[in-house]
């Protein structure tokens, strides 16, 4: 049965789609809300408010790939849907980011996994960061009807091999694990969700909110970057923007200008802040860009005398807890243990090395297993994340220190990782690290953890979640925004993603993001419809 392009559908029945490479310079557009950023927390508003008949523009960076575009071809499907041709990296590269750049977001790429905030995150935000009225008990609503927008739940299918392994060796040792809720509906268990989901069964902001937005009669324009905001006093006044080239690597293409009365950053952490400081956005106590967090992620390689298959069927459906809170919200830094997809492009990738080492490795890519240890970064002294800076042509990248708070942690998950994988039937285990080696047993295994450097480019890190940079908090001197997601200083400015989190979430965002930009918005719109 043909799957039905919902964007090819919309545009024919009226729905207002812009390509901004067909404009030309000096055109102008002008709304109520301007949205900024077509992800999560961008396509939550924009249902919100245009439902309530406010007159929405959003504007997207990406370009509109839709099911008909998605064939699950690693070779384009990076190079057109994540930040950077999913080459972003920080500053000194040591730490690999995978960030989505098209329309929905980073929401039309992710694995599906949907957490609720852990009510210890929403308890340290309010002890430690002076974030006010948002707890577990108000946001519960919010979670629920995230949930049943999105169909939320625990995946019913049971889980493919490469999860397995978490499930099957914590069984064995006795640890926690569970199965992760998914945001899908008539999911066939493909495994690409990472290229996008062909079958529109992942309930990203492409298929749900932004056609709900689009059929309340808002605005979208893709392939075009804002470049800076033009300010009034303490009001945004105006947007310059420029649309993007043909390939998506640079913003040369024609100048447009939009104004609204209010505008909302949604471009999620790093494009955020790097939108303000690019326009010199008053920031009086030095706070913007600071604080941005990445759940930095180890992982351990191991081999099975079966099929793996870790390239087909749901990526992520079992997770495990066991070390993530076990010492407090502030004690030594916890991980969530998470498997993620393992198409051939994206675990070279993580992998590394070259030559006749990597050639191994991936000749055993069916018997493989790769396991991810997300540290909960941002809630101890020394863990302060990194800073969004700007390169000479304007761009941004992430200082992102590393130091022995955060090798521990890696050291820790590795031994964690390796316990679990050769209690599962591993057969060899092996840390991915410059100089890491296959291990046929688990003495063997947890000597050459004790024994490997701990610094720069050799740990392999990468990360798939960029939060904080515009912390959320009443105290103008260590916050952005305060509660509610409104500038400290900018009256008719509000920033409304996961740049909003003072810390990470110690598990992965988008529903949080769902949830507490769905509150902040409903609030939002009240106030501008009164």
């Amino acid at each position: 049965m043909p799957i039905p392009d919902l964007y090819t559908q919309g545009i024919a029945q009226g729905w207002q789609v812009t390509d901004a490479t067909t404009l030309n310079s000096g055109a102008e557009f002008s709304a109520d809300v301007l949205i900024i950023g077509s992800g999560a927390g961008g396509a939550t508003s924009a249902r919100i408010l245009s439902e309530a008949g406010l007159r929405v523009l959003i504007i997207e960076e990406g370009g509109l790939f839709t099911s008909t575009s998605f064939k699950g071809d690693e070779a384009n499907a990076y190079a057109q849907l994540y930040q950077e041709g999913a080459a972003r990296t920080t500053q000194d590269g040591g730490i690999g980011i995978l960030q989505g750049r098209s329309v929905g977001g980073s929401t039309t790429v992710n694995w599906t996994s949907s957490f609720r905030t852990p009510d210890a995150t929403l308890q340290h935000w309010a002890d430690v960061h002076q974030v006010k009225g948002i707890d577990s008990a108000s946001l519960a609503p919010w979670f629920e009807q995230a949930e049943q927008q999105l169909g939320i739940s625990p995946w019913q299918v049971p889980p493919n091999a490469n999860n397995d392994v978490i499930k099957s060796g914590c069984e064995q040792l006795r640890w926690h694990w569970a199965t992760i809720p998914r945001n899908v509906r008539g999911c066939a268990n493909l495994g690409y969700c990472g290229t996008g989901c062909p079958l529109n069964a992942k309930q990203s902001m492409l298929v749900t909110s932004l056609p709900a937005a689009l059929n309340a009669g808002a605005r979208l324009i893709h392939r075009l970057r804002a470049e800076r905001l033009i300010f009034d006093g303490n009001r945004v006044s105006g947007v310059q923007a420029r649309a993007m080239n043909a390939t998506l690597n640079q913003a040369d293409g024609a100048s447009i200008t939009l104004r609204a009365g209010h505008v909302i950053l949604a471009g999620g952490g790093i494009n955020s802040p790097a939108l303000l400081l690019r326009s010199q956005a008053p920031d009086p106590y030095n706070r913007l860009g600071k604080r941005t967090f990445l759940h930095p992620v180890n992982f351990s390689f191991a081999q099975f005398e079966h099929r793996i298959d870790g390239f087909y069927g749901a990526p992520q459906s079992i997770y495990s807890d066991q070390f993530q809170w076990a010492q407090g919200t502030t004690g030594p830094m916890g991980f969530k243990l998470e498997v993620p997809p393992m198409q051939p492009s994206i675990t070279a990738a993580l992998l590394g090395g070259h030559g006749s080492q990597s050639l191994a490795r991936m000749e055993q890519l069916a018997y493989s297993n790769l396991m991810i240890a997300l540290m909960r970064d941002g809630f101890h002294e020394q863990s302060t994340g990194g800073t969004v800076i700007l390169r000479k042509d304007g761009s941004p990248t992430l200082d992102y220190p590393l130091n022995d708070f955060l090798w521990q942690a890696v050291r820790r998950a590795w031994l964690a990782m390796g316990e679990i994988q050769f209690a599962a039937g591993a057969i060899a285990v092996a840390p991915v690290h410059a100089h890491g080696r296959l291990s046929r047993n688990l003495a063997e295994y947890q000597a050459q953890i004790e024994q490997l450097s701990y610094r720069l480019h050799d740990v392999r890190l990468a990360s798939a979640h960029v939060m904080g940079g515009c912390a959320m908090g009443e105290d103008p001197q260590r916050a952005v925004t305060n509660s509610q997601g409104r500038h400290h200083h900018i009256s008719n400015l509000s920033i409304l993603d996961g740049s909003l989190f003072p810390t990470s979430i110690g598990a992965n965002p988008q529903l949080s993001i769902y949830a507490l930009v769905g509150r902040l918005a409903s609030e939002l719109r009240d106030e501008l419809t009164a």
